[in-house]
């Protein structure tokens, strides 16, 4: 089914899907171009969803048209709280499923459907200009240049009769003269504006892409005395080196859990000269990277077929890896947590927590996947659906207030341990930081002069640009709306 192309569109289905393509670049042109992203981008989201399902060739049951733009919808509701590139992305992924769906492309089994989509997402940028050529040799297959020189001929002399005698109607009555006069040919130049044709292009090719989806052909398969040799034969990759790897893995792995248990859970005094902030941070993300090396060892070894999948002693083996990285994980979860408390929390280490917990994640489910004895294709699978529900919960979180607000309590102004406030960072956190300098500007003494000055022209500085901001309602956003409803709240105006 997926590798078939589009079939030719009936000429009345593709007349609609025509005047869907031009009703929506012309809609998106108004929400879109030259405007702030903020709710402009959810309507384009639902926008495009009803699209899709209005001009699908087979017009999908009602209840799972409204299950399929409920979809979309919900997808893109972190689009309402802020346009953040998680919102846009997993919208995206959203319109890109209904538009699969709405064509019959999408797999029976969930687990196919990330393959789906990449071979989908390939055909995308292209989709419109194959139409377009293939259209235009269709005509010229079917028409000769005599045959177009007869049809421009048709409309030339209507053309300029008609144009005469606009001319002469206007000499003889002022009122047309009038109203040609008042045609302000300057209203059309804005809509020359290259930025502006480039941007509709862009916006054609992807939404003519959603109601012609098409998928890209496969590879073509392997011919049949190629498939004779043993696909799980991998060289120096025997049962006795495999045994080998896996023992002497799990001493290396277990010395380090060792000293993570001593030194990070137990609390055991570090050498001189080296303290347990030093100890945290040079070892978070090198032993991410240690997993992911692991990770992929695991499931080399593990394919179905190979000297893994047959010996119970290297299950065994792998079985204790694997949890041994779970533990090293968890280890630096710890770590950078230790490493926060002395030099405070960026952006940057936030999503290194997060990414720390999807290895950690990642590693339970192929544990999971050798019990279970599923395919690759089902890790893949479930590994994406656990990255886009992180992402679309992500989406909603105000990270920037969270992190202000984390720094200002920990300081060593309000809490006297940790470091003093990098005020200058708050700044790069935009307006979501305002609540979090308001408190820290309360809890300051008053002989803390310079340090309040700082902070007031920061959080003034704040409050300029977040007034600057467009006011347009295609951009407006929740995150926006509750802080302009916090700047406007009596006890803030107060202070």
């Amino acid at each position: 089914m997926t590798d078939k192309m589009t079939a030719p569109m009936p000429r009345a289905r593709g007349a609609n899907r025509i005047a869907a393509l031009l009703a929506v670049v012309a809609i998106s042109d108004f929400l879109i171009f030259d405007q702030a992203p903020g709710l402009n981008l959810f309507l384009f989201a639902i926008l495009a969803a009803a699209a899709i399902l209005l001009s699908a060739r087979r017009r999908a049951q009602p209840l799972t048209a409204a299950l399929l733009f409920g979809l979309s919808a919900f997808a893109a509701a972190p689009l309402i709280e802020t346009p953040s590139p998680m919102g846009i992305a997993i919208s995206l992924g959203a319109i890109m499923c209904v538009a699969l769906a709405s064509a019959g492309l999408v797999p029976q089994r969930p687990s196919g459907l990330p393959a789906v989509l990449f071979r989908f997402v390939l055909v995308v940028p292209l989709r419109l200009l194959q139409d377009c050529r293939k259209h235009l040799a269709l005509r010229a297959e079917r028409s000769s240049f005599a045959a177009i020189w007869r049809n421009l001929g048709i409309w030339m002399v209507p053309l300029i009769l008609a144009s005469v005698f606009l001319l002469l109607f206007a000499v003889a009555n002022p009122l047309i003269e009038d109203a040609l006069r008042s045609i302000d040919l300057a209203f059309l130049l804005q809509f020359m504006d290259l930025w502006r044709i480039g941007f509709w292009l862009a916006m054609a090719a992807f939404v003519w892409a959603m109601l012609r989806p098409r998928l890209k052909r496969r590879i073509a398969r392997r011919r049949a005395d190629d498939t004779a040799a043993d696909p799980t034969e991998i060289p120096f990759l025997t049962h006795a080196s495999l045994l080998r790897s896996l023992l002497l893995f799990n001493a290396l792995f277990a010395m380090q859990t060792l000293l993570d248990l001593l030194y990070l859970w137990g609390g055991v005094d570090l050498p001189d000269g080296m303290t347990h902030a030093e100890y945290a941070h040079r070892g978070a993300y090198p032993l991410i990277a240690t997993a992911l090396l692991a990770a992929a060892f695991v499931l080399i070894a593990m394919r179905r077929g190979g000297p893994g999948d047959k010996s119970p002693l290297i299950r065994g083996l792998v079985h204790v890896w694997i949890g041994q990285n779970v533990l090293l994980c968890l280890s630096s979860i710890l770590r950078l947590d230790l490493y926060v408390e002395m030099y405070s929390l960026t952006e940057l280490r936030v999503a290194a927590g997060i990414w720390m917990g999807l290895v950690a994640v990642g590693l339970v489910l192929i544990l999971l996947r050798i019990v279970l004895r599923q395919s690759n294709q089902w890790l893949i699978a479930t590994n994406i659906a656990v990255l886009a529900g992180v992402l679309y919960l992500s989406a909603f979180i105000d990270f920037s207030a969270f992190i202000a607000r984390f720094n200002v309590t920990h300081s060593l102004e309000l809490s006297h341990e940790g470091v003093p406030l990098d005020v200058d960072y708050l700044s790069s956190l935009g307006p979501s930081a305002i609540p979090a300098l308001d408190l820290y500007l309360s809890a300051l003494p008053d002989e803390a002069i310079d340090k309040k000055h700082r902070a007031l022209l920061v959080r003034q500085s704040l409050g300029h640009d977040f007034a600057a901001r467009p006011r347009d309602w295609r951009s407006w956003s929740f995150r926006a709306e509750r802080i302009e409803a916090y700047l406007r709240s009596p006890a803030t105006i107060a202070r």
